[in-house]
């Protein structure tokens, strides 16, 4: 499969109907919203109405505070709305998260996120086949409905399912059970290749399902702007953000195939003390070039093709044009990212 590009799109409602256009018109391939300060559907149906190319989706929608049934249901109104062009990207998030944050109780996640993803599939079989509810998983049951509650069948009820991951767990549950992977911007390209990668095609195996097909999107930092000291401004931006993603422990894996197991277990501590501004000096430049890609407009495309090529189907890339020139130079930009060789193709 090619490489396609996505971008990211800010949750303001406002905003989402322009930025839809402009990113269609700039030639993005996909748009995706996340779930951090604001609902991650919402946009997305705004992002429908007003285009008529782009692929759409979550990336992601935490997955155990809605029940399969919920997910279930928004992605199949979000799919017949647009024509099949919705995907839905589902994440566990943490265990304080879901506990602390979401009231929700804490169960092992691989196998919990199974359990959704095959009773969510359970459902839509029964909406779009008129098969008896009769799923029964560790987690979740899917054995009652009725036609006043069955919105009947569309015509594409072949929904991808992505979920994110950041452990070897998730990923081989990704090749498995679901279309793909989100590779969560904490990765390096070191623990992608030598950790991610082979646990997604392991359970594609499994699954005897071709890994070329699996779809894989993200992992790592692309620091990039216009100019030289914009760029210097971003990666910044990114340091923090990456000493606040190496404090968590659930994600300390990547930095011990560095040897950084050190550093994880300091900013772990400072995060618990709310030291945040103390946190970003222990990301050493070191650290920003194994997790970013990190260059101008200019400078991106070669660099993003040396980390990513024979790995994704599809790299992000978030530019904000100003003036048309600006609009011309990303179309260039995001051209030349499509030419990257994918999964397969090395």
């Amino acid at each position: 499969m090619p490489m396609t590009v996505g971008t990211g799109i800010p949750t303001d409602m406002t905003l989402i109907a322009d930025k839809a256009r402009q990113a269609e018109r700039l030639g993005y391939d996909a748009i995706s919203v996340g779930e951090t300060a604001h609902n991650p559907f919402l946009p997305l149906v705004l992002v429908a109405e007003h285009t008529q190319r782009l692929h759409f989706g979550s990336s992601v929608a935490i997955a155990f505070p809605r029940v399969p049934h919920i997910s279930a249901n928004i992605a199949w109104d979000l799919s017949k709305y647009s024509g099949g062009r919705f995907i839905l990207g589902l994440g566990t998030q943490v265990k304080g998260h879901n506990e602390r944050r979401f009231s929700v109780p804490w169960a092992p996640p691989g196998p919990h996120l199974r359990d959704y993803i095959n009773c969510m599939r359970a459902i839509w079989d029964s909406w779009q086949n008129g098969t008896k509810p009769n799923y029964e998983g560790e987690y979740y049951q899917y054995k009652l409905t009725s036609p006043f509650f069955n919105p009947g069948p569309i015509e594409h009820p072949d929904i991808p399912v992505i979920i994110s991951a950041v452990n070897p767990f998730n990923a081989r549950l990704a090749g498995e059970v679901a279309d793909g992977i989100a590779i969560h911007g904490f990765s390096t390209f070191k623990y992608i290749r030598e950790v991610l990668i082979p646990a997604v095609h392991e359970g594609a195996r499994r699954a005897g399902k071709d890994v070329s097909k699996v779809h894989v999107r993200g992992g790592g930092f692309i620091v990039t702007a216009r100019t030289e000291e914009e760029v210097r401004l971003a990666k910044e931006r990114s340091r923090r953000q990456i000493s606040f993603y190496a404090s968590t422990r659930s994600y300390s894996n990547v930095m011990k195939i560095h040897g950084w197991a050190d550093e994880a277990a300091q900013l772990h501590r400072l995060s618990i003390e709310g030291k945040w501004d103390d946190m970003v000096g222990l990301i050493t430049d070191d650290m920003m070039e194994e997790f970013c890609v990190i260059g101008t407009w200019d400078e991106l495309p070669a660099k993003m093709r040396e980390k990513y090529a024979g790995i994704n189907t599809q790299v992000n890339f978030s530019a904000e044009p100003k003036n048309p020139d600006d609009e011309a130079q990303i179309k260039e930009v995001i051209a030349s990212l499509k030419t990257i060789p994918a999964v397969g193709e090395v």
